[in-house]
């Protein structure tokens, strides 16, 4: 890096409930990850949100814990399809990600390979911390998206600024503010057009 040249700023953000709808999964009675390309669904004004930043000029990075495929519940090919469709919606609308990083394991999964601990699944840094080198990133200007507390750790040990998303994803009611466990995020946000509404004002929430 250049004497005098200030580090880029990027945004990561995380994919489930912040990019994407969260589907019902008939088999646990939970909300979770897309197990089908046609289960996929953007959020209400993702598309808005992220050309915004985009055109701001930072770079957009996905960090994601997409373990289905560790703990049996689809095949490798299907996520590979998931993420397929993702990029092309997202193309269609001229939003470039600088990155896509997932994390597909699990600690408790059933698959060989893909089971026990990484270096990779959040609330570990270490997507974040590379992309940092790779891209030679400011983190003190950076932020983490996501709805998770581990994002808001994520990003807090990167030492990004942090961002929940807490609110129902492309819905037309806002979701009551959710008590989370562990450290507090810098902002929170009903959605990602919130979200980035507070990147590019810069002056907090």
């Amino acid at each position: 890096m250049g004497i005098g040249k200030v580090a880029q700023a990027a945004v990561f953000l995380d994919r489930d409930g912040v990019l994407n709808a969260l589907v019902l999964n008939p088999a646990t009675g939970r909300m979770e990850s897309p197990l089908t390309p046609e289960d996929l669904r953007l959020c209400r004004g993702v598309v808005e949100a992220l050309f915004r930043l985009q055109q701001a000029g930072y770079p957009l990075i996905l960090v994601s814990n997409q373990p289905n495929y560790a703990l049996g519940k689809c095949s490798l090919d299907m996520l590979s399809r998931i993420h397929h469709k993702l990029v092309c919606e997202l193309l269609g609308a001229g939003i470039t990600f600088s990155r896509f990083c997932y994390c597909l394991h699990h600690p408790q999964g059933v698959t060989p390979g893909f089971s026990g601990l990484c270096v990779c699944r959040k609330p570990s840094p270490w997507f974040l911390l590379r992309a940092r080198d790779d891209f030679r990133l400011s983190m003190a200007r950076s932020w983490m998206i996501g709805d998770q507390p581990t994002d808001v750790q994520c990003g807090k040990a990167a030492g990004t600024r942090t961002i929940r998303i807490d609110g129902n994803c492309g819905g037309s009611d806002p979701l009551p503010v959710r008590q989370h466990p562990g450290p507090h995020p810098d902002c929170i946000a009903t959605n990602l057009t919130e979200a980035a509404q507070t990147i590019l004002s810069q002056d907090g929430c």
